[in-house]
Parts: C-alpha cells; sequence; structure tokens
C-alpha cells in the first residue's frame, strides 16, 4: 500500500522570538502571560528596520497579528538604546497558554518508559555492553530514553554526566517530576562525587536537549566574544544555566510558525550538500536564514518534514573529544569535529569517521580505535519500507489525537507506537487488528534481538581470542588486523544498540549489517586461532 506523506503541521509556531535579536538574552523564569493581540501603540516597523528577516517571517503568518512584546520583554529600553539588549521569553508554557493541548501533551509522563532503565544488563538492549564498550564512559551507565520531558534532567543526573553531584531534590520519589531544570534538581557542589561515577558532560550534547542557548551559542558551537558559550565551555557552567527542555522553537519559527531546524550542525551538512532527507531531485526545501553576519542560522521549510525535525537530536553525532586514526593525536573541544553529524548509512559509516579521522575511543583489551554511536533513528529510517511509502515520524510518534472537547490535534508526547496501534497504525493498516499489527512487530524485533545478541557473542569471541593470542606471543602484524576486524565489527553492532527501534526503523538494514558484523567478528577470530595454531606447532 502507498501510504500517503502526513503534513507534520507547525500548528504550535511557538511564540518565543529566539533569532530575532543582535545579541542574547536569557530565558524567563517567571510565568508567562497569554499572548494579547497587537497593541495600537506599539510600531512593528521600528523593529522591522533593524529586523528584516523577521518581517519576512512575520508578515502575513498566523503570528502576524502577535505583537513583538508577547515574546520579548524591555522594548522601550532596546527602541530608544540599542546596545540596551531586550529580554526574549524562552519558554514553552508561553507557547502552551494558546497551543494547550499540544503543550499539555509535550509535558505529560509517559509511564510506559521507565527510568533509570539500563541498557547494559541481562534484558536490557546490550547485556554485554560494559565489555563491548570498556573503558568508555557509557559503561557506567547508559539508559533507555524516555522522552523530551527528561531530555535535560535524565541527562544531567546520569552517573556518567557529573560524577554524580546532580541529583532529584525528592530523591526516588522525584524520577517523575516535570519542569523547570533547578526546580526538579539541585547540585551538591562541585566536591561531591559518588562512587562509580563520571564527570564526562560536554556543551554540544546538550544544545539538542535544549532551547535556552540559542542566543548564546555561536553556529556550530566556535568561540566568539558575543557567545555565552561554545564547544569548550565549562559543562557545569552551561548545565547550570540550562532551565528547560527542548522547545517548540526547535521546529517551528515563532514569528511566523513556519517548519524550521535550528541545530547548527544539521544546518551545516545539508547546506555542505548532505542528501539523506533530499527528494529526487537530490535537494531540500531548506532555505537557510543567517543572522548576525553567521553568528545564528536557522533552516525554514516550506513544508513541515519531521524526518528534517527529528533529526535534530535523533541521529548519529560526535560531540566529545576523540582521537586522529591516523596518528593518534587527541581531538579537543576546540575542533569541530567535535560537533559533527555524518548523516550517512550504518555500513559507510565507519568510512566516513576514517576520512574525517576521528574515533572516540581505544578498546582496553585490544586497543582497536572504537566510534561510540550515538541515537541514529533518523538514518535508520532513511531508506526503509515506511520512509519510501512517504510515512514520517510524526505519523507513527506524533499520531492526531482528540481531546475532551472533540478537538483533533497532534500528539506532542511522542508515542511508542506498539502501545498506541489504533492512533499510529491503523490508519494506513485497517485491514489488520491491533494482536494482528502488535504481532507483526515481536517478530521483527525478536529477530533483531537475537542478531544483537550473536553479534555481541562474536564480538566479546574476537575480544577474549584476542587476549590470549596476545599473550602467546602472536605477532603484531595479526594482531593488527584482528584490531581492523573488531572496528568494523563493532560499528555495525553498536548501531543497533544505540538506535532505539530494536531494528523496526529499517528490519532488513538491521539483519544485513548486524550478519557483517557477526561474519566479520568470526574473521577475526579464525585469523586469531590460525595464528595460535601455527604457533603451537614450532
Amino acid at each position: 500500500m502507498i501510504l500517503r506523506k502526513l503534513a507534520y503541521g507547525a500548528t504550535i509556531g511557538g511564540a518565543i522570538a529566539a533569532l530575532s535579536l543582535p545579541l542574547f538574552t536569557d530565558a524567563a523564569k517567571a510565568k508567562p502571560t497569554k499572548p494579547a493581540k497587537a497593541a495600537k501603540t506599539e510600531n512593528k516597523e521600528s523593529c522591522y528596520g533593524c529586523h528584516a528577516e523577521i518581517k519576512d517571517l512575520h508578515q502575513g503568518s498566523k503570528h502576524a497579528g502577535l505583537a513583538c512584546s508577547t515574546c520579548h520583554q524591555k522594548l522601550d529600553e532596546h527602541l530608544a538604546n540599542p546596545d540596551t539588549k531586550p529580554v526574549t521569553i524562552i519558554d514553552q508554557a508561553l507557547c502552551g497558554s494558546c497551543h494547550k493541548d499540544e503543550y499539555a501533551g509535550s509535558m505529560k509522563v509517559n509511564y510506559e518508559s521507565q527510568a533509570h532503565r539500563e541498557k547494559g544488563i541481562p534484558g536490557g538492549r546490550s547485556p554485554m555492553m560494559d565489555k563491548l564498550l570498556e573503558p568508555y564512559g557509557f559503561t557506567i551507565e547508559h539508559n533507555e530514553p524516555r522522552g523530551h520531558p527528561f531530555m535535560v534532567i535524565d541527562q544531567f543526573v546520569v552517573d556518567r554526566f557529573a560524577g554524580g553531584r546532580f541529583q532529584h531534590k525528592q530523591r526516588w520519589l522525584g524520577t517523575d517530576t516535570t519542569g523547570k531544570t533547578w526546580d526538579v534538581l539541585e547540585d551538591r557542589g562541585p566536591d561531591f562525587k559518588m562512587p562509580d561515577t563520571a564527570k564526562a558532560g560536554n556543551p554540544t550534547c546538550i544544545q539538542c536537549k535544549t532551547s535556552d542557548h540559542i542566543l548564546k551559542w555561536k553556529f556550530l558551537g566556535d568561540k566568539d566574544p558575543r557567545a555565552t558559550w561554545d564547544r569548550t565551555s565549562d559543562v557545569i557552567a552551561v548545565a547550570k544555566d540550562t532551565n528547560n527542555t527542548v522547545g517548540c522553537i526547535h521546529c517551528h519559527d515563532p514569528h511566523g510558525t513556519q517548519p524550521r531546524v535550528v541545530r547548527d550542525e544539521l544546518i551545516h551538512r545539508i547546506e555542505s550538500g548532505a542528501t539523506m532527507f533530499a527528494g529526487k531531485d537530490g535537494k531540500t526545501d531548506l532555505q537557510v536564514i543567517s543572522f548576525r553576519d553567521g553568528f545564528r542560522k536557522i533552516g525554514i521549510m516550506k513544508k513541515a518534514d519531521s524526518r528534517i525535525m527529528c533529526a535534530q537530536c535523533h541521529v548519529e553525532y560526535a560531540c566529545g573529544k576523540g582521537y586522529e586514526f591516523d596518528s593518534g593525536k587527541p581531538i579537543g573541544f576546540d575542533d569541530q569535529r567535535t560537533n559533527h553529524m555524518p548523516l550517512t548509512q550504518v555500513k559507510e559509516l565507519l568510512a566516513h569517521y576514517r576520512q574525517l579521522n576521528f574515533y572516540d575511543f581505544k578498546h582496553a583489551v585490544t586497543g582497536a580505535r572504537l566510534v561510540k554511536l550515538q541515537h541514529p533513528e533518523a538514518e535508520t529510517f532513511s531508506g526503509s519500507a515506511h520512509e519510501r511509502a512517504g510515512v514520517t515520524c510524526a505519523d507513527c510518534h506524533m499520531p492526531q489525537m482528540k481531546n475532551a472537547q472533540g478537538k483533533t490535534y497532534r500528539s506532542h508526547m511522542m508515542l511508542r507506537p506498539r502501545n498506541h496501534v489504533k492512533e499510529a497504525c491503523s490508519r494506513c493498516h485497517p485491514q489488520w487488528t491491533t494482536e494482528q499489527q502488535l504481532y507483526q512487530m515481536d517478530a521483527i524485533q525478536n529477530y533483531i534481538r537475537g542478531k544483537i545478541r550473536k553479534s555481541e557473542f562474536w564480538l566479546s569471541q574476537l575480544i577474549d581470542t584476542y587476549a590470549v593470542a596476545k599473550r602467546l606471543g602472536v605477532d603484531e602484524a595479526t594482531l593488527a588486523k584482528a584490531r581492523e576486524k573488531h572496528e568494523e565489527a563493532h560499528v555495525l553492532w553498536e548501531w543497533w544498540t544505540a538506535e532505539n527501534s530494536d531494528g523496526f526503523h529499517n528490519p532488513d538494514l538491521a539483519r544485513e549489517s548486524l550478519g557483517m558484523s557477526i561474519t566479520i567478528s568470526k574473521e577475526g577470530v579464525a585469523l586469531l586461532n590460525k595464528a595460535l595454531n601455527e604457533r603451537g606447532k614450532k
């Protein structure tokens, strides 16, 4: 069946004019007031005179009737003296004063997604993760995601981020508390550190989990005297300045409600020619608008495409320190390679990183140069059966719902389709019962989970055999070939433990690449065993 592509309507166009200012403002913490129609005394032309890009977005749009003062405070002082910057309200609740259903859904706790559900435990997605990622920080705590309201909170409290100094004020009773970060969490202080924790957070990773720094962060996180934060900033200071989870303005322009993206590296890669989300002509309809001589950029779309919107976060990307493949030279946060999205598929990923000359860490046993995968849902979905049929992320994870009054709106809770089959699946597959559709989902995910386990087994065998071979004096040339096998098999395996659908987003690709991982690991084991046997004959 050819599925129709549903528009991801820009109905919650946010009301935070986050990019109209020449310098920075702070996220307002006060409870926002309901937007009012433009006051007669406010002359928008006074703003348009300096902010021509905003005029183009605002005039004739659904927000054209809103006054600039809806989202910007202290405008009189700014108009009197341009060096006195207005305050911009960066708070989803302001959008929610009009878009109540969408806002309520976006902040609703999805109790189907458990807190602190580790991936690397028996019964988790990757039971052997600790061994296969040793000694990387994710082995300390690496959890399943549980929804947008917790994007910031969960990142700050995870044991690998800040040594355990950030904790829920209510401790375990606060795990389902949503709201502003520092209303929910407390800072135990710089001298506090829990056992078996790490301090491995970085500023770039925070940027896809909050909209708070949109005016304080230069494009790609480069240093600039006008920027409050950059890739090299103290991550604790950036965290303490983060009050809200990702906001409406990430996907909806507040000035005119146009669908958009703001994540700098995604815009950069599309501008540079990445074609993953392109049409048949090899292009996207993304119109890139630059503010303040390139200090900040946004990408406006003519028609909403949630594949691109969700790719602001749900992609593989490098954001931590690393090393160069050829020299082993450390790569620090001053290097733009620590804010990089490959936007490539799993089978081509290792070649991409080798060309970029970047890897994350060396394995503790083999010394193989390994890439630490993030959450590549967007790339995985690209080219899948559903994507080829015109389905987008929003069709399944943000289906149309009805409120108590019978009004239709798009869910912003990011549903798990298997728990909402009627809304997410049956609209396109009415010929199957809910029971049948769940049975098909389980068939796919059971199979892929099995392949993940087998991939882990053979990677583990490769690591163990390498340890024996090295201890018994197998030559370095053979060990080097085994390390290369480890590097190749690792990427083809870990992609599917970092990706959060257990293969459902693209089961054919998962089946193929996990099979490749198993085969390559077996080849590595075989060459090491051959060397061991030959050595035993001497």
